[in-house]
Order: C-alpha cells, then structure tokens, then sequence
C-alpha cells in the first residue's frame, strides 16, 4: 500500500457470474440488420465497481467487465454485439438483409461472458443462457398477382346473375396487411359489369345477344397497402342467345373429294337440349339423292353392261339403248344428255318406239324377266303403256303388256292356243304407291307361268288381284313390240288411238295407250330368272350414309335399303352424340356425279315431363361433292401405212391397229415445292406456287366404235372383223352395219387394246382401190368420257407379176432397184411385205442416167429463159414440173403395172435421143 498516493487499491477476484434476463422479444424490418429488443439486452456483474460507494475508495478490477455475448444455434442470422463492457449494454443486429416472406421468427439463446480470465483463461465467467425471439416485420414490397391469366365465361340473354364469375389475385408479402388483396376494380369502362372486393363480377343489366355477343373486360386488383397488380387481366363474357333445343357444332356445307373414302357429316356435333331432363331420342338422318341420276349415284354403263357386271348371264336384250348405228330405234326420243348421270327416255304422251323385229324372241312358256327403272305421276285414269307386244295388223289382240292405270301396275300375259282352252291367269295387279310419286324405282318382274313375282327397289310385292282369261285364237299374224304405247290398226272406235310419228319409221303410226314419264334401262331377257343378288346388285346405290359405331356405343341404328336414310335411337345424351358423330357419307364411284346432296335431320324428344317436353327443329346442311378430275383417254399407234393388195384379198386380211395404244391421265394441280425450287436456283419464280402436273391412271371402258371414213362398207367384197375367240374370252360383244362396228362391254383398257389389235379389214376386189379411212373411238361411262379421234388411212400398194411381160424387161424404168426388204419406211408410209422382184440391166440404167442428167439441164436451162421471157417461161415451167415429178418417183420404191412400162421407157429413150 502506498499511503502517500491517497487512494486504496483493492485486489478483488472474480467471484460472480455476469446475469442477463431470461427471456428477449425483438422486432426487426426486413431489409433492416437493427434489432429493437424488449428488454434491452444488459449483462450485470457483481464483480464490476459499485456505482454508489459509501466510501470514496475505488475498485478496479477487469472480472467485473463484460467482454461480450454468444449466441448459440444453427445459421442464426444475428450476432450479439457490447456496446459499453463497463456497463454491459449490448445490441443484436441482423448479419444480412432479411426477408420476412422466408422466415416471419427467428428463436434463438444468448449468454454473456466477463473479461476475468487468466493465463488459462480459467477465470473468465459466463451467464445463463437465455431466450431471444425475434419477429421480422413486413414491408409492402410485392404486387398482387392474378392466378389466371385470362377468365372465360357464357350467360344467357335476357337474365341478370347473382355471380357470372370470380377473379382471384393474389400478393407474396408475409403480412396479413400486405398480402391480402383488399379491392379489385374493372378498369374498362361503361361496361355493364361490376365486382366486389371478392372478385365476384356480375352483370348490372340484363344482356342482348343481338346487341353484343362477347364483352371484353380489363379487371385489376389492389392489396390492403394500396399496391396494384402487376398485370391486369382479361375477362371475356360470352353471351348466347336464349336457350333453343337444338343440333349445333356441324357445317352446313360439307365438302367431299372423290376418291377419299368415307368422310365423316359431324364430326363436333351435339344435342342441345336446355337441360330438360330427356329420357330416349330418337334421330332421322336423310340424305337427298333424287336429283342424281335414277334416285342415286350409280354407275352409268348400259343396262346390258350393268346386267354382266352384276353376275347376270347372257340372253339380257336392252330395248331402250343409248342411240347408235347399230342401235337405232330410240334416235328420235327425247333424252337426258347429260354424260354426268344416266341416260333417261321423257315420253310426254304423245311419242312411242317400235322395237324391230326379231330382237326379242320370248317364249311365254320359258321363265322370263323384264325390268325397267320407271318415273311416272299421278296421271288420267287412261291406261298408259310401258312394253307392248300386240298384233301388227288387223285382231289388235295384245299377247303381252306391262303398263300403269290408276297407280296400279299390271302385267298383262295372254298365253298362247292350245290344246285345253281352259281359263288361266291373264292379269296381274299391283298397287303401289311407288308407281305415282313422281320418283325413281326400279322394278323387276320374274315371270315363271302361271306365277309372277314383282321386286321394286329390291322388296317383293305379290299381286293383289289376278284375273283370268282365255288362251289366244291360233292366228298366223305377226306382232309388233312398242314402248310408250300400244300398236293398233286402225280401229276406228279406241279414244286413245293418236296418230303420231315414229322416230324409227318416220311415217304415220297408229298407237294407243301412251305413256307420260320417264324410262331408262328397259330389258327383257328370256328362259332366265334374276336371282335376288342380281337385283340388289342392280338397284344398290354407289353413294349412301354409312357408320361405323365404336363398341361403348349401344344406340340402335337403322338404314333403309337404298342407304339414303338412317335412324338413330337411343336414351343417353352423350353416346347419343357419339353415334351422330360416326356418321359418314361414301360414294364408291371412281368418277362420281359432282353436286349438291341435301342433308336433313330430323329428331323426336321424350322427357319425363311431357307437358313441358323440349321440342328439336329439322337441323339442314348439304354434301358437296366436288368436281372429279377428269380423264383424258388418248387413243395413239399407227395412223399410216400401206400394204400390197394382195394382203388385202388374203385370208387374214390387214391389222388395222396393229399398235395401237390406249393411255387415261388426269392433270391435277399440286402445290410446288419450296425447298427444291431454292435448290435449283434463284431464277425461280417465288410467286408461282402451284404447278400442273398429269398422272397415268387405270380405269375401265365400256365402247370402241371403228367406223368407215368415206364410202360405207360394202358387203360384197369387204369387211371389217374381229378375233371372235378374244370377244369371247374378255366377256365383250361386237355389233356391225355398213358403217362399221362397235364393241361393248365393260373391261379393262388393256383388254380393249388386245381385241382392237386384232380387229382386221378384207377386201376381195381391189382394183380399184387406192386406200381407205377409219376412225376408232372410245369411251367411258355410256359416252361420259370419249377419247381422241384415232384416224387411220392405209393404201394400196398394186404390184405386177414378174413373169409377165418378160420381153419388156430392157425398158422397165430403171429407176425401180431390186428390193428385198420386208419393210420400208417412205416418208412416214410403212410399206410391209412389199415383195418385189425386178431384174434391170445395166445398160438401161447408163441410159436412165443420161437422160435424168439431161433433164435436170434442161430444168436449170428453163429457169434462165424465165428471167428473160415470162411468156416462153410458163411453158417451160409446165413441162420442168412434169418431168420434176417423174425424177420424184425415183425415190419410192414400188413396183409399176408393166402394161405401162414400154410408154415410159420410150419416153426416156426419146429424151435421151434427142
């Protein structure tokens, strides 16, 4: 002790602990690091020099002093700073920026420790641990935020909703302040719209479809610290008309591209049934076909054609041909021309056809068939004939007739005399609608006597009423078969009996009975009976509805036999839908009729309250069936040549087509390509882009006329012919006049090619002919599609016998050269089998050559007393053209009659003499 310095110094130790609450709350803002803590944090030790002595003595001693604060936890973001050691203040601070919508509370301990340590640090003292929590205040740093990034909705007009729909924002702040969203506002403006703080919007007014179908409205929102959304958002309100019980979601035009197969009709479609409670459906789908040919969409090949194809066997007579030189007797009726459907015959009452004699030769006592596609009206009460075969002359007696009265078709079958003249069946009635709706129907009667059965459109009809009658009187006059009416001689006393003129006879005829309608496809085959097949196969259309149900659907559906019409039934809304969108439309046709197919539907609805059931209306729309590419047929080979006449007096007579080459193409246009354009160069035109090109196809034909262009054929001592083996063979028949032929079936081209390759022309008397013209043509589809002309000339090559005239040989014109050549092509002129023989000596040739070279100087000589006189110069030039002429023959190789060889030779040796 230094008594002199006047202050004691007392050596304490540390004794005690430092001390520090239990418990700390603070609070912090993010984006702040200060703390504020309650209670402040303060560490006390009783070690530390007391503040208020009673003494003036003072204590210094360090282990009273507090060093510092520790905290204790895992990623604690705080630290613990002293800010006085002699007083122990402290402050907890933020390490790094926080961010409340991470972590709202941290919790953690603190303790506070001394100064008093020794060399080992043993004396230094810590506290207890406490507690410290501290929450993390928000600011207002996000926008709301819708969840969706556009709303949609649908009202019906005319109502006024509670709620239309509900926008919702939300905000990522932390706080409840901050993060909920305390208004929403639309921002376009005179809108009839509003919306709540809870985003429900509804209308103000009652809407109008008429008005406005769709409102677009742009709603924003705001969070309780005043902030707006980031993004306003787009509301559309849709509005429909009121509720109709209706079909929606089909085209009303529908498009089909031949050749594609089956195209589905509705695809999207479905019932809207205004949420009546609905319990079956029932749905008519039509498909209006009668405008298209005879009812539908068939093929359009001769009824003799169709009858082959469909699996008919031969014996088929077509009495209503399509007009040609072998078939000419329907020339004068007026006709559909239009080469896209069927031919049809109009009788307008006042025209009917005599069939000639011997194209039907039926025996009633052998089954027979007649068929026909018929449409007719409600007509007078007279009778009106379809096919009658009645007496020419005289009795008037009809010994068979098929003909309509009162919508009655009757059959009319008078057998013939023999031996029991008992009573048997003469008349067969039906009454059918069909035969007075004025629409197509096909009908087919099998006559095996004393019964017969009658299909229309495929289903069977029996007579309603069968009367009897007498046989026929033995009687040696001949009868008449007519069409459109019935041959009568003049009676003198029968109202019906007109006299009309006759497109086959061109004189006055005496019919009765006539026929207002129209026909097409009259045959009549005899001693054979049409299967049922045949007759489907006949009257089946090319073109109809179709579906193809999946497995899960189990509505009921139901086609009529043509395939035009289907219905659909069913008690369950959605597979009802279903079905109606599996509906297709098919037309098989390879160049199907273009056009407008009607579509119509019609519904049936039950409800379980029938009072207030929803009633549906006819839904329309149509198919159109667009334009098929059209083919060309090219019909090219030989068109000139000459053969000797020899060949043509032969056995086998001349090939007149013996190259001939049948090719169909179509000319579509595709869309050009880009990328190869590019590549090929910059030269390309960039705003071309589509490009022609023409495609080879494969398809049938069904004619191939060879007709003579000229004189006609004459019978005596020429003619054309053809491989009947061949014919046969392909199913193809051959008809003939003095015009040409023709060849009907329907086949292949390349089978065509192989008959017309062998089609052959004879002449036995060819004297005087020099050469002759044919023209072939082709075509598809009864003349729907016809190829070029193909015209052929062949000469007659005149040849001479050798062995004639030997004595001659010395002044034959030398300008012939032995030729051994089997053929020599002059000028395009191919000269085939030309044998000839002529032996010329050599001294004539030296002569020949004298004189042609004298000749030629004598033409260049003409050509200078041209220029000097014109007069002089004209007779020069007749006599430079002759003998022009005469050099000119040099060049063919032929071989000249030798009756005129001495005058020809004499000639030259008088040019050559002098």
């Amino acid at each position: 002790m230094d008594c002199g310095s006047g202050v004691n110094q007392v050596l304490v130790f540390n004794k005690h602990k430092p001390w520090i609450e239990t418990t700390y709350h603070g609070i912090i803002t993010e984006n702040d690091d200060k703390v504020l803590l309650d209670p402040p944090l303060i560490a006390l030790d009783k070690d530390a020099p007391l503040r208020y002595a009673e003494s003036f003595e003072v204590t210094l001693t360090e282990e009273g002093e507090i060093c510092g604060f520790r905290i204790h936890g895992q990623n604690v973001p705080f630290e613990a700073v002293v800010l006085d050691k002699s007083t122990g203040e402290g402050v907890i601070r933020a390490k790094d920026k926080l961010d409340c919508e991470l972590q709202k509370e941290h919790t953690f301990t603190i303790q506070a420790y001394d100064c008093g340590e020794g060399p080992d640090g043993a004396n230094m003292k810590k506290s207890h641990k406490a507690t410290v929590h501290i929450q993390v205040n928000d600011i207002n740093e996000y926008s709301p935020v819708f969840k969706e990034k556009s709303y949609k909705a649908t009202v019906i007009e005319g109502k006024k909703y509670d709620s239309i729909l509900k926008v919702e924002a939300v905000d990522a702040d932390c706080s409840f302040q901050f993060s909920q969203i305390c208004n929403y506002e639309i921002v376009t403006p005179d809108v009839p719209f509003t919306v709540d703080k809870d985003g429900f919007i509804k209308n103000t007014e009652k809407l109008s479809y008429g008005k406005e179908r769709m409102y677009k409205l742009t709603v924003t929102a705001y969070d309780c610290g005043k902030n707006r959304a980031s993004e306003d958002v787009l509301v559309k309100i849709s509005v429909k008309p009121t509720c109709k019980p209706s079909w929606q979601g089909f085209n009303k035009r529908i498009e089909y591209e031949p050749g594609t197969g089956s195209l589905a009709l509705f695809p999207s479609m479905h019932l809207e049934t205004c949420d009546e409670p609905i319990t079956s459906i029932r749905a008519n789908v039509e498909l209006e076909t009668n405008h298209i040919g005879k009812g539908c969409d068939r093929d359009t090949y001769s009824e003799k054609s169709l009858h082959k194809l469909c699996g008919a066997s031969s014996g088929t007579v077509e009495l209503l041909p399509a007009p040609s030189s072998s078939a000419n007797w329907t020339v004068g009726l007026p006709t559909d021309n239009g080469h896209d459907s069927d031919q049809v015959f109009e009788f307008n009452g006042t025209q009917a056809i005599k069939v000639p004699d011997g194209m039907v030769s039926t025996s009633l006592k052998e089954p027979f068939t007649i068929s026909v596609w018929m449409r007719h009206g409600p007509g007078a009460h007279e009778k009106e004939t379809i096919l009658c075969n009645s007496d020419k002359t005289e009795m008037n007696r009809h010994h068979y007739s098929l003909y309509v009265h009162n919508c009655r078709l009757i059959l009319l079958l008078r057998q013939d005399p023999s031996e029991a003249e008992n009573y048997k069946p003469a008349e067969f009635h039906w009454k059918l609608d069909q035969a007075c709706d004025k629409e197509w129907h096909h009908y087919v009667l099998n006559v095996e006597f004393p019964s017969v059965s009658l299909f229309v459109d495929g289903t069977t009809f029996e007579p309603f009423l069968v009367t009897e009658d007498y046989p026929l009187h033995s009687s040696k006059i001949e009868t008449q078969l007519t069409i459109g009416a019935c041959w009568q001689d003049n009676s003198g006393h029968d109202n019906d009996t007109e006299s009309v003129s006759e497109p086959t006879s061109g004189g006055n005829a005496r019919m009765a009975q006539f026929f207002r309608g129209n026909l097409a496809g009259l045959m009549i085959r005899s001693g054979k009976l049409e299967n049922k097949k045949v007759i489907d196969c006949l009257y089946t259309c090319k073109e109809g509805l179709d579906v193809q149900l999946p497995e899960e659907v189990a509505s009921a559906v139901e086609f009529n036999p043509n395939q035009s019409s289907l219905t659909v039934e069913g008690d369950d809304i959605d597979a009802f839908d279903k079905v109606m969108q599996h509906i297709s439309y098919l037309n098989s046709r390879q160049f199907p009729t273009p056009g407008i197919r009607h579509l119509r539907i019609s519904t049936t609805v039950k409800c379980f309250n029938e009072e207030s059931c929803v009633t549906v209306p006819d839904a329309e729309g149509y198919v159109m069936v667009l334009q098929p590419e059209e083919p060309k047929i090219s019909l090219s080979g030989i068109d000139h040549f000459a053969r000797s006449a020899a060949e043509f007096e032969s056995q086998e007579g001349v090939t007149l087509f013996p190259e001939l080459r049948i090719v169909s193409t179509i000319t579509r246009e595709v869309e050009a390509d880009t990328e190869s354009e590019a590549a090929e160069g910059a030269d390309d035109d960039p705003t071309v882009q589509e490009t022609v090109v023409s495609e080879e196809i494969m398809h049938n034909l069904d004619t191939c006329e060879v007709t003579v262009v000229g004189d006609e054929l004459d019978g005596e001592h020429e003619s054309l012919e053809v491989d009947m083996t061949q014919l046969q063979q392909h199913g193809l028949e051959m008809s003939s006049s003095n015009l040409g032929l023709v060849i009907s079936g329907v086949n292949t081209m390349a089978n065509y090619e192989q008959v017309l390759h062998l089609i052959r022309y004879k002449n036995w008397h060819t004297e005087a002919l020099f050469d002759r013209k044919f023209k072939l043509v082709c075509s598809e589809l009864n003349g729907r599609y016809i190829s070029n002309d193909f015209k052929v000339e062949v000469n007659v090559i005149h040849t001479a016998n050798p062995v004639e005239h030997a004595n001659n040989a010395m002044v034959q014109p030398n300008f012939i050269n032995p030729v051994h050549h089997a053929s020599v092509d002059l000028s395009g002129h191919n000269l085939v089998n030309a044998h000839q023989a002529s032996v010329v000596p050599s001294a004539a040739t030296i002569v020949i050559v004298v004189c042609v070279s004298f000749l030629v100087f004598m033409i260049i000589l003409g050509v200078f007393r041209i220029r000097a006189a014109h007069q002089r110069t004209m007779r020069d030039q007749e006599s430079g053209k002759e003998n022009e002429m005469d050099w000119d023959d040099s060049a063919l190789t032929i071989t000249v009659n030798p009756m005129e060889v001495k005058t020809h030779a004499r000639k030259r040796q008088n040019c050559f003499f002098s």
